[in-house]
């Protein structure tokens, strides 16, 4: 008798299998280089998710990822010179980018579409303009412009952050799988189609446009503290720089701004273009800026949206089916009889 696996068993058995075998590789002794490469890939995999979840699925074009990541990695540095471990840091950060998340919710959410981006992208130029002034630690050459370090000497493993940075960016994806089957989830994407429409059904847009900025901005946060982990220096231009809305930006609309494997997909594109870019760094912004454009010009359902429109894998599954489910032929013995 032959053991058939149900088909969401079989999805299971390879998704268990691939997070065990990401889960190990510090373990069995892979290159720290490309413990590097999967580290950035699941710090920006966790930020991209949540700008989808804010773009993609909510209507809301979140223009301020920078100033939680930058918020929690300060978080994280600074707590550093008042005792606190840094790891227990790295949630700290994140609890601090959702307080924040909450704070600006109340003027930027009576705002709306182009009016609602421009308000969140001046907002991480305002944190940059007051870290470069605030000199919280009180001595000369430390503190505004010049960043801090994290107090006292830490030894971070490559393994540690790793498994940080795997952490939450597995969480992420399956974060965004439980709030699109949500109730929740609902509500947003009828959000997104006419909030008019949501809101005379009985949704309650503010509400639910807040619970997705505080999941949002604590997730991002969580991922910023985690980068800034690895870092283990902070300073305004770096903290607040425009690189990190690109970075979730292209992730996102490369992959399908919308869809669940879209920054999936697009994180791998992003990682690449990060190291390839890293010699022209003076006009990498400008090289990402223009790469955007293009990808929304030529593609903008992304790869993943491209693939499912052209249906590519379809005369696939049609001809492995057909094999699957063709009756034998019978001979003229058989229509005899």
């Amino acid at each position: 008798m032959n053991l058939i696996v149900p088909r969401f068993g079989q999805r299971g058995v390879i998704l268990a299998t691939v997070i065990v075998l990401l889960a190990v590789l510090p373990v069995i002794g892979v290159p720290q280089q490309w413990l590097l490469y999967l580290f950035l890939y699941f710090v920006y995999l966790a930020m991209a998710n949540m700008w989808n979840l804010l773009a993609g699925y909510s209507g809301l074009l979140s223009l301020c990822p920078a100033a939680f990541i930058g918020l929690s990695g300060y978080a994280l540095i600074l707590g550093t010179w008042v005792g606190v471990p840094l790891y227990l840091g790295v949630f700290i950060g994140g609890i601090v980018a959702a307080l924040f998340g909450i704070l600006i919710s109340i003027p930027v959410f009576r705002l709306t579409g182009v009016y609602f981006a421009i308000g969140t992208l001046v907002v991480p130029e305002a944190l940059k303009y007051l870290f470069f002034l605030w000199r919280p630690m009180g001595r000369e050459l430390h503190g505004g412009g010049a960043g801090y370090m994290v107090k006292g000497e830490f030894i971070i493993d490559i393994a540690w952050t790793y498994w940080a940075a795997f952490i939450i960016g597995i969480v992420s994806i399956f974060l965004m799988h439980f709030i699109l089957k949500s109730k929740l989830g609902l509500g947003l994407a009828g959000i997104r189609d006419n909030t008019g429409t949501a809101a005379s059904s009985g949704v309650n847009v503010f509400r639910l446009k807040l619970y997705a900025f505080i999941i949002a901005a604590f997730i991002t946060g969580i991922a910023g503290s985690v980068f800034y982990l690895f870092q283990l220096h902070i300073e305004p231009t770096s903290a607040f720089n425009i690189r990190w809305l690109m970075t979730s930006m292209l992730a996102t609309l490369i992959g399908g701004i919308g869809l669940k494997e879209g920054p999936i997909v697009g994180t791998i594109v992003v990682v690449i273009l990060h190291f390839l870019l890293a010699r022209y760094a003076g006009i990498s912004l400008f090289i990402q800026g223009v790469l955007l454009v293009i990808i929304i010009s030529l593609a903008p359902e992304g790869i993943i949206g491209f693939v499912r429109k052209t249906q590519i894998y379809r005369p696939l599954l049609k001809l492995a089916n057909r094999k699957a489910t063709c009756p034998p032929k019978t001979g003229p013995k058989d229509e005899l009889e």
